[in-house]
């Protein structure tokens, strides 16, 4: 059985190979969240996201910065729920920093679009679970076993 650790270094590991997230704000009509990709450095947050001042999400920071972003590994390896806050960021270094020829496709004005919105969320926690098949389920269950209580050991809450 992994430990928290270990399920958090998968977590990251597997958030660089497929960086997209479903980010969404608490408390507001973007609640649900919207697709959006994730950079980050090293493994722990902030995770940043490029918007334009427009979108839904930077708008509705008007009534709530608690945010939510959820993930699901390629293949369906790992699943997370990242809870944080979501602010604008203003600092140019950190635009230029995370500034990659994949954003830049996004934004006609480059670095110094007018439309350009850096998001950074600051990570507080995530529950983080390890894929768990049904079929797997069911072979337990053949040979005695309880798949819920092999399971509880593929999950872990975690202070990012």
């Amino acid at each position: 059985m992994p430990s928290d650790a270990e399920i958090e270094a998968k977590f990251w590991k597997e958030l660089k190979a497929s960086p997209f997230m479903m980010l969404g704000l608490n408390g507001s009509a973007e609640a649900h969240g919207q697709p959006m990709t994730a950079q980050f450095e090293g493994e722990q947050g902030p995770i940043w996201f490029f918007a334009t001042k427009t979108n839904t999400l930077v708008e509705a920071m008007r009534e709530s910065h608690d945010a939510i972003a959820t993930y699901t590994s390629k293949g369906h390896d790992l699943f997370a729920a990242v809870r944080g806050t979501l602010t604008v960021d203003t600092d140019p270094a950190n635009v230029d920093r995370l500034w990659n020829s994949h954003v830049e496709a996004w934004y006609e004005g480059g670095k110094d679009d007018p439309k350009l919105a850096l998001l950074r969320l600051d990570t507080e926690s995530a529950q983080l679970w390890l894929g768990g098949s049904s079929i797997g389920a069911a072979v337990l269950r053949l040979i005695g076993r309880d798949p819920k209580q092999d399971y509880k050991d593929n999950m872990a809450e975690v202070k990012l």
